[in-house]
């Protein structure tokens, strides 16, 4: 699941238009099903980061963290 340019767009589209004028039932659902998929795609990204880090030991081997 990867957020896109245009998903990431119309997540900054509907926050301007919240604080401009408001938004619909539709738009604010829309504005949470579309937040929570950003959510969970940088949660699963950052988790990889995170598995990806290793400490270098001064004896010379690697530990995974």
């Amino acid at each position: 699941m990867v957020v896109s340019d245009e998903i990431l767009a119309r997540i900054n589209e509907l926050a301007k238009k919240a604080k401009t004028e408001g938004l619909t039932e539709e738009e604010k659902l829309e504005r949470e099903q579309l937040r929570q998929e950003y959510l969970q795609n940088f949660r699963k990204k950052f988790r990889s980061q995170l598995e990806q880090i290793q400490i270098l030991e001064p004896d010379g081997s690697v530990t995974p963290v």
